[in-house]
């Protein structure tokens, strides 16, 4: 698998950081994540890079344009960089929200100049690249395998290409380095060839390289990434190793809102916030799950409540294993009691394996946790299961867990936690709760308390106390 016996390299295309998170980015993100879990859960140590793009990504992915950046700083009426460090700081918040798993290095495109500057002065060197007028253009005629990422014959590729002409091009599809620019640039460097800022693609090549070597084990992005980014960046990188840049490319599919492409033009547009404000992360994360990372993924709330109502029987037997865990006198633990567990373990365990070697075939290992949980659910049923067997059993959970990032470290919750916080919620009853503590926190008192009883009245007493909010059901049995 990889280059190193003892360490796997991964590349992930990071945020441009101009507005908050959308789906887009949940799904990217949680499906990479999964893809580090499993190879770290293999034994694998995993360098994971993936990076922050602070400046020279123009609009509609072009060589022409506004800098993403700069445009919406201007119409915000900040500095660039402020802009900048919110949307660094919302777009973590929203992936420690969904337990996505933090890159090693996580680099910023403004960090590298010098590299990226070096870098393109070799290309120059090469014959790979030329300037003119202070901007530097990597030729892609010079580069003979151009498009093969892609799988486009150069000609056609180029004859569609998507940018504008500009007269000082030796090629329509020459694309740049380094750009020139003007005075009311404010995101500018001094360069070889004047002030001016990087182009998108070079950057990734140069933080890729530069924490990771000449060759990368695995590069990943969305699937409309492949061309002009990633094409872009085989070329100048090869050009200026001589190496093949990436073993293995991963591309994800798309994202739809009801039947079409998510787009701000549509107003079909989904941040993170917007979604967790009606879905809990984790079934969030298990609905991304539940869909392979190369198909496209078609957001309603009628499918990400399917899926939370799957998420949610699974919830529901985990937690009554914990029950049992804690209700039960512990019992000598029989030959009979470990043969069920170990079959059960050798089956869900392989299917799982045998799911994830399969591309990362995610639905499947879905499919199996559900599968497993309605065999528990049944041995639950009929009192077949003892707290010893419980316990073992939720390790299983366990190493689903740690693939998936749901049911982390279940088997290890202290006793008083499972008591305060395994109790298993409908979801009505969670969102009521995340709407009474927003209440709460905007100091709107008789909406807080309105909630409360509400709450009550649906059988959930509130408590709220110096750790956290504290939620118990309401025992309907008179004393």
């Amino acid at each position: 698998m990889s280059l190193n016996d003892k360490l796997i390299t991964m590349y992930v295309c990071g945020p441009t950081v101009y507005d908050y998170a959308h789906l887009g980015h949940a799904k990217t993100y949680i499906h990479f994540d999964i893809i580090l879990r499993y190879l770290r859960y293999l034994g694998y140590k995993v360098r994971y890079i993936q990076n922050i793009t602070d400046v020279g990504h123009l609009e509609h992915d072009r060589d022409e344009g506004e800098d993403k950046i700069l445009k919406k700083a201007v119409a915000e009426q900040i500095e660039p960089m402020e802009l900048v460090e919110m949307h660094i700081r919302e777009f973590f918040k929203d992936m420690d929200s969904l337990n996505v798993t933090r890159p090693n290095i996580s680099p910023r495109a403004s960090a590298h100049i010098p590299e990226i500057i070096e870098f393109i002065q070799e290309l120059i060197q090469k014959g790979f690249a030329y300037e003119v007028d202070g901007s530097v253009y990597f030729s892609v005629k010079k580069f003979k395998n151009y498009g093969k990422l892609s799988g486009r014959v150069q000609e056609e590729m180029l004859s569609g290409y998507r940018i504008e002409v500009k007269k000082e091009k030796k090629h329509e599809g020459d694309f740049a380095l380094w750009k020139k620019a003007d005075e009311k640039h404010i995101l500018k460097w001094l360069s070889p060839w004047g002030r001016g800022y990087p182009g998108w693609h070079i950057e990734c090549s140069v933080m890729s390289m530069k924490y990771l070597g000449n060759q990368i084990d695995i590069h990943g992005g969305a699937i409309e990434l492949v061309f002009p980014h990633h094409e872009n960046e085989v070329a100048q990188s090869e050009a200026l190793s001589g190496e093949k840049f990436v073993r293995y490319w991963v591309h994800g599919g798309i994202v739809m809102v009801g039947g079409q492409k998510m787009s701000k033009s549509l107003g079909n547009f989904l941040t993170i916030k917007d979604i967790l404000k009606k879905f809990d992360a984790e079934a969030v994360r298990f609905f991304i799950a539940s869909r392979h990372y190369r198909q496209p993924i078609d957001f309603n709330e009628n499918l990400i409540d399917e899926a939370n109502e799957i998420f949610l029987r699974i919830k529901k037997t985990v937690h009554q294993l914990l029950s049992l865990r804690v209700s039960d006198e512990k019992e000598e633990f029989l030959q009979q009691d470990k043969v069920t567990v170990d079959k059960i373990r050798q089956k869900y365990l392989t299917s799982l394996k045998e799911a994830m070697d399969d591309d990362f075939n995610t639905p499947v290992v879905v499919a199996s946790m559900l599968s497993m949980t309605k065999d528990i659910a049944k041995l639950i049923e009929s009192n077949s299961i003892t707290s010893n067997q419980s316990e073992e059993i939720l390790k299983i959970y366990d190493e689903f867990g740690l693939v998936l990032g749901v049911f982390e470290n279940i088997s290890k919750m202290s006793k008083e936690k499972i008591m305060n916080e395994a109790l298993y919620f409908p979801r009505e009853i969670a969102l009521l709760v995340g709407e009474r503590e927003q209440a709460r926190q905007s100091k709107e008192w008789e909406k807080a308390d309105s909630l409360r009883k509400i709450l009550l009245e649906k059988g959930f007493i509130v408590e709220d106390a110096k750790d956290g909010v504290q939620i118990k059901k309401v025992n309907s049995k008179k004393d």
